[in-house]
């Protein structure tokens, strides 16, 4: 089964190793029909702490790390 890849903005870095990014998504509003964003924040391990508040970042699935992280970044060079 791949892997579940998502794109988002890096939303805080204060962690040790631990990103959170906040991933928007458009829907259809079921009555009114018009278009809405909808977000999600995710904790994603970043291993050597190379990304900053405001980046786009490319996250992946993986093995549960912690309790709250279940993604890791997704390097450019590894793909």
């Amino acid at each position: 089964m791949p892997k579940r890849i998502l794109q988002g903005v890096v939303v805080s870095d204060k962690q040790d190793k631990t990103i959170v990014v906040r991933v928007e998504r458009r829907m259809r509003h079921p009555i009114y029909k018009k278009f809405i964003r909808r977000s999600k924040k995710f904790a994603a391990h970043d291993e050597g702490n190379t990304v900053k508040v405001g980046d786009t970042v490319r996250i992946r699935e993986c093995a549960p790390i912690s309790k709250n992280k279940t993604w890791e970044l997704v390097t450019d060079q590894a793909e």
